[in-house]
């Protein structure tokens, strides 16, 4: 475990082995952080934030109470986590919001997904594993597992491979440098519905269940058990 100087880490937070926390980070209490990770300069850490192993979280980035991040998951700089539905900084009477008067939710960002740089999350959402919101998009619903969305509100237009390379229409081939064609179909559990299952773990999913990926991938089943 490596913590800068400059870093404010709880004492009732947790830490997993070999993780590294960079310059003016701050880890609130109940915080829990897997192994291998690296988390940025200047990242907020909310309180009881969950977060699993081999994260890579970078500089500036906001993660507020209520988030659960599984295993292998990037968050890009400057992205926020939210959570808060309904924000005021007071009631209709126009007294100082306390705790008990607004409604904490929640995000999971699932198994090998990626958030780019700036992106916001807003609360209630849940994004698939292997998922991939790109570069400054305001996401406001589930995204499915290797699911492209970008824009503001996010839209879902397209899927991305296990190493996060956009893939072709369903059906069209994908050629690669070795002269190999291989032919895309979306994993089972894909749906422009953007439904997901509420499963809140951090474990790898078997590879069976990683879907399609392109030649530079490693090569797995496309069917989704």
């Amino acid at each position: 475990m490596q913590i800068h100087p400059t870093a404010d880490v709880s004492l009732q937070a947790t830490i997993g082995q070999e993780t590294r926390i960079w310059n003016h980070t701050q880890v609130r209490e109940g915080a829990r952080i897997g192994a291998e990770c690296i988390i940025g300069r200047d990242v907020y850490i909310d309180a009881d934030v969950q977060i699993g192993n081999r994260v890579k979280i970078q500089n500036g980035a906001l993660l507020y109470r209520g988030a659960v991040i599984a295993d292998g998951v990037f968050i890009g700089p400057r992205v926020c986590l939210t959570n808060d539905r309904y924000p005021r900084a007071i009631t209709p009477d126009g007294l100082l919001k306390g705790v008990d008067d607004w409604t904490q939710g929640e995000i999971y960002i699932g198994y090998g997904a990626s958030i780019g740089a700036g992106a916001i999350v807003v609360t209630g959402v849940e994004i698939g594993q292997f998922a991939m919101v790109a570069a400054g998009a305001v996401v406001t619903q589930d995204v499915p597992a290797y699911g492209l969305v970008r824009g503001v509100p996010a839209r879902l237009v397209g899927s991305v491979c296990a190493c996060g390379r956009p893939l072709p229409a369903n059906g069209e081939p994908y050629g690669s440098d070795e002269g190999r064609t291989t032919t895309y179909a979306p994993p089972s559990d894909y749906a422009a519905s953007a439904q997901l299952p509420h499963h809140h773990h951090h474990a790898p999913p078997p590879r069976q269940s990683m879907g399609v990926t392109c030649p530079d991938c490693f090569p797995v089943s496309a069917t989704v058990a």
